[in-house]
């Protein structure tokens, strides 16, 4: 991929952040996600990519856009992989809580793991760490070689888990070997890649979530030296059917960084839309509006963060954007 289509990316992030953020602590998750998505997919058009979901909102049947399978872009070279979570943490906007994003992953034709929608267990780390970690170790022997690796102590570690009765042993596992730990409602991407950001605090993401957030937390720790390993945790013989028909016959198989992105042509952006531990979300004001993001390429190791100010009516889709949602609230 050319180098310039990161800031397309970022573009294509920017206006589902600009959208999402409207309705921050509205209480109405799926009219942000929608506004999000709808944005999303509207700017991908004017993306000169030959592209196609492998992560997305849905199958073609649960979704109507942004679905598994649909083609984005122009249609033209090159050709590309796409994961996207127009806003991975809908409840956080929702109420208004921090750590909300728009989030896209690009990467070569079959370079990305096709997650279905179900749980995969994870363990994230930034590149001090990586290479250290084992997912199948006790908690206590991952925490000591992620102290060893950075020059810590354990009671120096944070832990990120989701805030579920599912990590309640995990939690006392950290607790008993003398780490913090930091909960979290939603979110697990942002968590994921903030144990590669340097100055957030976060040294380890532990716990089950989302298999498609994984492969997305994979794209961007691949670009910043960072380390996942996950498995996938199906809850019903429907569920092991789906991933044996992605060719994973060992369904328990420990996917690592190749399993679930391959190569080094992979470009990530996110923007934020509620304020988090290493993005700002979107400042409004009048016409205008300011956004923060992120984009990462693997292959050169390149990390930008971009703020970047928006009148609204001077970009067509933008404009048609503010003048919807201004009907919308009178």
């Amino acid at each position: 991929m050319e180098r310039e289509l990161s800031l397309e990316f970022v573009r294509v992030t920017e206006a589902a952040a600009i959208a999402a953020g409207r309705w921050m602590g509205r209480g109405e998750k799926e009219a942000a996600d929608g506004a999000a998505t709808d944005a999303m997919r509207t700017v991908f058009d004017s993306v000169h990519i030959d592209g196609q979901v492998v992560i997305g909102e849905g199958e073609k049947d649960e979704a109507p856009m942004l679905y598994i399978g649909e083609k984005l872009g122009t249609g033209q070279h090159p050709k590309v992989d796409i994961a996207v979570d127009p806003l991975e943490g809908t409840n956080l906007v929702a109420r208004g809580l921090p750590g909300a994003l728009a989030v896209v992953a690009v990467a070569e034709k079959g370079c990305l793991l096709h997650a279905p929608d179900m749980y995969m267990e994870k363990i994230a780390v930034g590149p001090q760490a990586a290479g250290c970690i084992d997912i199948d170790a006790p908690v206590y022997e991952n925490l000591s070689r992620i102290a060893k690796a950075q020059g810590d102590r354990i009671r120096d570690l944070t832990v990120v888990l989701l805030d579920r009765p599912r990590h309640q042993g995990m939690i006392d596992e950290v607790r008993k070997a003398g780490a913090m730990i930091k909960l979290i409602s939603d979110g697990d991407v942002a968590a994921a890649i903030a144990t590669a950001v340097e100055g957030t605090g976060v040294d380890m993401l532990l716990g089950i979530g989302g298999a498609p957030e994984g492969v997305l937390a994979a794209a961007a720790l691949r670009c910043l030296g960072g380390e996942i390993q996950g498995r996938l945790a199906p809850n019903s013989d429907e569920q092991v059917q789906r991933i044996q028909k992605m060719g994973l016959q060992d369904v328990y198989k420990v996917l690592k960084m190749p399993d679930m992105v391959r190569g080094d042509d992979v470009i990530y952006a996110a923007t934020g839309i509620t304020d988090g531990d290493w993005l700002k979300g979107v400042r409004y004001s009048g016409s205008g509006c300011r956004t923060y993001s992120v984009v990462m390429r693997a292959k050169t190791g390149t990390v930008r963060f971009i703020e970047a100010v928006h009148q609204l009516n001077k970009k067509p889709f933008m404009k048609e954007f503010k003048e919807k949602w201004d009907m919308d609230q009178r």
